[in-house]
């Protein structure tokens, strides 16, 4: 049974920081593509991040790009999101997926099979 296990989020100010993990038991990280998402309230799911774990390419939105830093562990299975400059519009529920293709032929959101339960990142101004 595969199982995505977020942590790390929580309430923070503006121009704070934070890091997110993703853990994985019942699958392997290695040569997956591995991504966050967020959702903030009324808002659809949106793409942050990724990282191809073999090779160690990653990919982020314009919104985060130069403050958020994906990373991998892969004697941990654990993926991570380190956020800095963090803003207000960063609030959201914040997941991780994982697909077994490289992420350049993953179609999507609907192209990841294995989800996390979220994890929740508040940041007030």
């Amino acid at each position: 049974q595969v199982q995505l296990v977020e942590s790390g989020g929580g309430s923070v100010q503006a121009g704070g920081s934070l890091r997110l993990s993703c853990a994985a038991s019942g699958y392997t990280f290695s040569n997956a593509c591995v991504a966050w998402f967020r959702q903030a309230p009324g808002k659809e799911r949106e793409w942050v991040s990724g990282i191809k774990s073999r090779g160690g390419s990653t990919w982020y939105a314009d919104s985060v790009k130069g403050r958020f830093t994906i990373s991998q562990d892969n004697a941990k299975n654990t993926v991570y999101l380190q956020m800095a400059s963090l803003k207000p519009e960063d609030t959201a529920m914040y997941y991780c997926a994982a697909a077994g293709l490289p992420c350049w032929l993953v179609p999507g959101l609907n192209g990841y099979p294995y989800w996390g339960q979220g994890t929740q990142v508040t940041v007030s101004s």
